[in-house]
This record gives C-alpha cells, sequence and structure tokens, in this order.
C-alpha cells in the first residue's frame, strides 16, 4: 500500500503516525515519539545560546541544529525501512507547521522571549522537513491553525465529520491519541491525498 508520514513537532521531540491505504479512508500503521534532542545538548538552544555572547551561542545553535538534523534523518529513515520491509511504499510527508511568528536573523530570534520559542519550534520542524526531504519524499506543510480547515477542503469532508474521523483512527490504538498525534494523523493523510497516483520516492 501506500504510505506517508506525518510529525507534529514540539521543542526536542515529535509525534510520528503512519498511515497507509486508499486516501480516502486510510488506516494507522505506525505511532511513536521521537526524540530530536541531541544528548548533551540543551533542549531549548537559542534560550541557553542568549547569555553565552555571539560567538559562543552561534556554536551552541549551531550543534543543536546539526544534532536535532541528524536525530530527525534516523527516525525518518528508520520509519521508511520499517514499512517497507512490510511491503508498503511511502510516497509523503507531511509536517504540522508553527503560528507563523516571523524568524529572520538569529540575532533577532535571540533578542525576545516570543522569538526564542519561535525559533526553538522552527529548529525542530525543520529537522524534520529537511529529513523528509533528503530522503526523498514529498514535504506537505500546513500551519496548525489551518490543519483542519484545509483537511476539510482538500480531503472534501465536513470538518466535524474530518474531526470524527481522525479521532476514531486512534480507537483501536489506544492511549495515547491525543492532539499531537491526531494532528500528526490528519497532516499524514494530507500528504497521502497530495501524493501523484503509483508516485514512487526519488522519481
Amino acid at each position: 500500500m501506500e504510505a506517508a508520514l506525518g510529525f507534529r513537532a514540539h521543542t526536542g521531540w515529535a509525534a510520528a503516525v503512519a498511515l497507509a491505504g486508499p486516501p480516502a479512508s486510510p488506516s494507522v500503521l505506525q505511532r511513536r515519539r521521537i526524540e530530536l534532542q541531541e544528548p548533551g545538548l540543551p533542549v531549548q538552544a537559542y534560550h541557553a545560546a542568549r547569555p553565552l555572547g555571539a560567538g559562543r551561542g552561534e556554536e551552541l545553535i549551531r550543534w543543536a541544529t546539526q544534532g536535532a538534523a541528524r536525530r530527525a534523518e534516523e527516525a525518518v529513515g528508520t520509519a521508511i525501512r520499517e514499512l517497507e520491509a512490510k511491503g508498503d511504499r511511502v510516497v509523503g510527508c507531511g509536517v504540522v507547521l508553527g503560528s507563523g511568528f516571523p524568524v529572520s536573523t538569529r540575532a533577532e530570534s535571540l533578542s525576545s522571549h516570543a522569538g526564542r520559542h519561535a525559533a526553538e519550534g522552527e529548529l525542530y520542524r525543520q529537522a524534520l522537513i529537511h529529513a523528509s526531504e533528503a530522503c526523498g519524499l514529498p514535504v506537505t506543510g500546513v500551519a496548525e491553525r489551518l490543519l483542519y480547515t484545509r483537511g476539510a477542503e482538500e480531503l472534501k469532508l465536513a470538518v466535524d465529520e474530518l474531526r470524527r474521523r481522525v479521532a476514531d483512527m486512534g480507537r483501536e490504538l489506544g492511549p495515547p491519541w491525543g492532539q499531537d498525534q491526531k494532528e500528526a494523523a490528519l497532516v499524514a493523510w494530507l500528504a497521502l491525498a497530495a501524493a501523484p497516483l503509483g508516485a514512487r520516492r526519488g522519481e
């Protein structure tokens, strides 16, 4: 079956869900938490970098970014290998995006509390996006506040019906199936629906 991955990132970790099947009625194949923080480095790199000064602060953020990228690529690669070992073909990846707070230069991100929080979240989301692209997957990114609206439009379902369908996906799995897992599942569903018929990674 064709499958897609979905991620809802937090600072240092992400909820990951894999769906497969026809886009009209996919089912959950995987659900897990993936750790994106590199051991030995602060989970909130921008907050930790602020008092260090420009040179050491930049170095710390660079290490954290590179570490998150490695962890994300390992996680995406592992998910793909596990699905393909069972005969499924991964055709896309979805990532829930942030609120749209502008993250510009690193210096500006460090200068305000809101900027640091936005930059922390973006660090881990970008790690997942780049890892998926490095593994040959087209990425569908959807802002969290637009997720159900866009889902209803693209999947041709009423919002209430879409929410019910997403909630029902996790019923047989049992907990955890909270907001993180539901949003990861929905963005994976959108990535699955967006993939061209018969799409293959690398083509």
